[in-house]
């Protein structure tokens, strides 16, 4: 599949150097030339025959930094450094620059597009012919060798500002237009709800095409629950997805995805690289076989519910494995949310609403025919959603490396350091007052305490 903006961003750019140049050529820039040798018949015994060659890749490569400061090079710049075809690219063109970096690398094909488009020119004239070839060229290396598996599927709930987002080299979310070659049915999914979509597209590695699906779907619900982390735990990714072997035909592909969208979230173009660090960092320190692990799953085991209601009990039981290990009859559960997720002057009004979460939850079960007098339906949702927003900065939190793993411990040392504060405060404000009614001076209060 061709990236549109990809293509866009290079010709913009390629278009801007060919203006840039052929100003420097009129203000009396020259390109350079070389003598070069024309071959004559073999046993030929005539004199040797001499052309000229410009040097346009030299007159290029000289003034990089004058490239570098247009104002269409770092988008350029951006997009190649994430495309999945960098390297094979640069192989084919024999141009890798000794820097590893992907910039690097980047800025290198950067210059190769442009020796092969401008090559052995005498202006900067623009050949539409020699365009399309050198886009071919970077189009043909995006390409799977003989069994690299594309996978693709469909993102429900997530908006992004510009066309397309390159998390990391061979994963990629796109709006539909942004990308060609893609299945009918991904470009317009069946969507009850009406609600645009984004596609995920992932070269899957050069592994067995069965093997390649399943570790891409290992790929894609990384993302997933990077996303849901990230914002509000509204996206979801479409129950079908799309796989085919290098430039093969597409074949439909389950997924095992589940839930609705509920509302949007939104990735503005500031946001997209914190979005690709978090994804990066959530890919790498997931928990496994313990009760974050668990808790987390829960989390995303709510997300897929259709309705916040159903979603409550999800995110309960996580909370109860993070924060009430002595189980539900302690009552500790409220204190400790409130203690970790609210500022002091705000913990008593958390800790009543967590045990409204609760009492709910127990009308939830029961099948409660009415809610409870001036409990309506909606402040009823908004509890839910509280518990699940708190419940998702604790995980995000303890992943990123923010709060100790250990958040019992944590909130019991905050909640003792409260009474501990509040303690002292009322004492003082006792001698203060006991002092004050004797009479005494200011100098023996100050003793005093």
């Amino acid at each position: 599949m061709r990236s549109g903006q990809l293509c866009t961003a290079l010709t913009e750019l390629v278009e801007a150097v060919a203006g840039h140049f052929q100003a420097a050529l009129a203000a009396g820039a020259e390109v350079p030339f070389e003598l070069e040798p024309q071959r004559t018949r073999r046993g030929s015994g005539g004199p040797s025959l001499y052309c000229y060659r410009a040097l346009t890749g030299e007159f290029i490569a000289e003034r990089q930094p004058e490239l570098e400061r247009l104002q269409c090079y770092s988008q350029a710049l951006s997009l190649l450094a994430g495309f999945d075809g960098l390297d094979r690219y640069l192989a084919n063109v024999g141009a890798e620059p000794a820097r590893r970096d992907p910039r690097s690398r980047a800025g290198g094909a950067i210059l190769a597009l442009l020796r092969e488009v401008f090559d052995g020119q005498t202006d900067f004239e623009l050949r539409p012919e020699r365009m399309r070839a050198a886009l071919d060229r970077i189009d043909s290396a995006a390409l799977a060798g003989a069994t690299q598996t594309t996978l693709i599927a469909t993102l429900h709930g997530l908006t992004i500002a510009t066309s397309e987002i390159a998390l990391t080299s061979g994963l990629t979310i796109a709006r539909p237009e942004a990308l060609e070659g893609l299945p009918e049915r991904a470009r317009a999914p069946e969507q009850p709800d009406g609600q645009d979509h984004l596609i995920v597209a992932l070269a899957a590695g050069e592994d067995d095409a069965a093997e390649a699906v399943a570790n891409g779907r290992e790929i894609l619900n990384d993302l997933l629950r990077a996303l849901r982390l990230f914002g509000d735990g509204r996206v979801t990714l479409g129950a079908l997805g799309w796989a085919r072997v290098a430039g093969g035909s597409w074949r439909a592909v389950a997924l095992g995805a589940g839930g609705r969208p509920h509302g949007m979230l939104v990735v503005s173009a500031e946001q997209e690289d914190e979005l690709r660090a978090f994804c990066n960092l959530v890919s790498r320190r997931a928990p496994h076989g313990n009760a974050l692990a668990w808790a987390l799953r829960r989390f995303e085991l709510g997300c897929e519910r259709d309705s916040s209601f159903e979603a409550l009990s999800d995110h309960l039981l996580a909370l109860r494995a993070l924060l009430e290990p002595e189980g539900p009859a302690s009552g500790l559960l409220p204190g400790r949310l409130a203690a970790l997720c609210a500022t002091p002057e705000r913990r008593l009004e958390l800790t009543e609403r967590t045990i409204a979460a609760l009492e709910l939850e127990r009308e939830i079960v029961i099948g409660a025919p009415a809610p409870r007098a001036g409990r309506s339906r909606s402040a009823r949702q908004a509890l839910a959603r509280d518990m699940a927003d708190h419940l998702r900065a604790l995980l995000r939190d303890v992943i990123c490396g923010h709060l100790d793993p250990d958040l019992v411990t944590l909130a019991d040392r905050l909640l003792l350091e409260s009474a501990d504060g509040a303690d002292s405060a009322g004492a003082d404000e006792s001698v203060e007052e006991m002092l004050g009614d004797a009479g005494q001076s200011q100098e023996i209060l100050d003793v005093f305490i």
